[in-house]
C-alpha cells in the first residue's frame, strides 16, 4: 500500500509500506478520507512531543474509512464493507480521568497518527483497545465522507462549549474564524445560541462564518470589536466568549468583552515557550468571570459529534476547501500552511485529488 511518511522535520515521504495485518479483535480499514489539521502541521515541522529525533511514523488521525478485515473476537456490530469514522484517541481505561470518561486526559493515551501509525495511507489498522472501547462509530452511507472525517475537531469544539454551558440565552463571541472558529458558530447554532459575533480580519473567513449562521461578522482591522460587542448587547457585554486563534491579545482582551458573569473558553492554545500573557486579575474578581481551557476530545465528545452530523443539525460539508489525493501530500500540506483553505482533505478512495 502507499502511505505518507514522517521521517523527520519537513520530511513526508510518500513510499510503498506493508498492508497492515489484523489480530484478534482488531479492524483494518481502507481509508476513503483524512483531514489535515494544526496539529499535522505541527508533525511535520517537528514541533509535536510523541514524534521526537529518530520517529518513523505515518500520521493522520481525522480519518473515515471502510472495514476491509475483521479481527477474530470483533463485536457483530460491525462488518466488511461498513463505512465508519474512528474517534483517534484512546485511555489506559483504568485511570482516573479514564473512569470519569475523560479519556482526552488520559497520561498514558494512545493516539492514531499521533503515538500509532495513522490515516495518511490507504490502509490503517485500528488496535483492540480502539474496538473495545467504542472509538468505531459506523455512519449512513449519504453522508458525505470528507465532512464526516472532521468530525473529531467539532468534537473538540463540542468539548469546548460544553464546559461553558453554552445556552439559549447567551450571546456568543468567537474570537477566530478559522475552521475552528466556523465550527464553534455551527456549534453554538445548533446550541440555540441567542446571537452569536465572530472577530476576524480576513473577509473570506468571515463571509463563512457568516454564512454558517454568525450574526455580525466583524472585520477587527476595521472597526472597533469592544464598540460592536457593546452594541450588540446593549453594553452588557459577551455572554460567552470563544477564544478560537492562538493569539495572545484576545486572550488579553476577552476579559474586557465579557459580561458581568461571563464565561470564556481559551480553546486555542499558544505556542510553547511563549504561553505567558498578562491578565487584569480584577477584571475575573469583580466580573466574576470563569475562564476555561479544554484540550482534545473524549469518546462520548466524537459520538455526540456524529449524531448532530447524522442527524443533518450540523453540515460540514462547506468547510471542505480542497482535496488532495495521497500522492500530493505535501501539496495538500502546502495548502493548509497558505490559510487560505478552510480544511484540506487527502482523499483515497480514488487517490485523485481535486484542488
Amino acid at each position: 500500500m502507499n502511505a505518507a511518511v514522517y521521517y523527520g522535520p519537513e520530511d513526508l515521504r510518500v513510499e510503498e509500506r506493508p498492508r497492515p495485518s489484523v489480530g484478534e479483535g482488531e479492524l483494518v480499514l481502507r481509508v476513503d478520507y483524512a483531514s489535515i489539521c494544526a496539529t499535522d502541521l505541527r508533525i511535520l515541522k517537528g514541533a509535536h512531543r510523541k514524534y521526537g529525533p529518530g520517529t518513523v511514523r505515518v500520521p493522520g488521525h481525522e480519518v473515515v474509512g471502510t472495514i476491509a478485515e475483521l479481527g477474530s473476537g470483533v463485536g457483530r456490530g460491525y462488518r466488511v464493507g461498513q463505512r465508519v469514522f474512528v474517534a483517534p484517541n484512546v485511555g489506559c481505561g483504568h485511570c482516573r480521568q479514564c473512569e470519569r470518561g475523560q479519556n482526552n486526559l488520559c497520561a498514558n493515551y494512545d493516539a492514531l497518527g499521533i503515538t500509532l501509525d495513522g490515516a495518511f495511507a490507504e490502509f490503517m489498522l485500528v488496535p483492540a483497545p480502539f474496538v473495545e472501547q467504542g472509538n468505531v462509530i459506523p455512519f449512513n452511507d449519504a453522508l458525505d465522507g470528507a465532512a464526516v472525517a472532521l468530525a473529531e475537531p467539532f468534537a473538540c469544539v463540542l468539548h469546548g462549549q460544553q464546559a461553558l454551558g453554552l445556552g439559549s440565552d447567551d450571546v456568543v463571541l468567537i474570537l477566530g474564524a478559522g475552521p475552528i472558529g466556523v465550527m464553534h458558530v455551527l456549534a453554538a447554532r445548533a446550541a440555540g445560541a441567542r446571537k452569536i459575533l465572530v472577530s476576524e480580519q480576513s473577509p473570506e473567513r468571515l463571509r463563512t462564518a457568516a454564512e454558517a449562521g454568525a450574526n455580525r461578522a466583524v472585520n477587527f482591522r476595521e472597526e472597533s470589536l469592544a464598540d460592536v460587542v457593546a452594541k450588540e448587547t446593549d453594553g452588557r457585554g459577551a455572554d460567552v466568549i470563544i477564544v478560537a486563534a492562538g493569539v495572545h491579545k484576545a486572550i488579553e482582551d476577552s476579559l474586557e468583552l465579557a459580561a458581568i458573569g461571563g464565561r470564556i473558553n481559551l480553546f486555542a492554545g499558544l505556542p510553547a515557550g511563549n504561553a505567558r500573557i498578562a491578565l487584569d486579575s480584577n477584571l475575573i474578581h469583580y466580573k466574576e468571570l470563569i475562564v476555561t481551557g479544554t484540550t482534545g476530545c473524549s469518546t462520548r465528545d466524537c459520538r455526540h459529534s456524529m449524531e448532530l452530523i447524522s442527524s443533518g443539525k450540523v453540515d460540514l460539508g462547506p468547510l471542505v476547501s480542497r482535496r488532495f489525493g495521497l500522492d500530493r501530500a505535501m501539496e495538500a500540506f502546502a495548502a493548509v500552511r497558505e490559510g487560505n483553505a478552510l480544511k484540506v482533505v487527502l482523499e483515497l478512495t480514488t487517490n485523485k485529488g481535486k484542488s
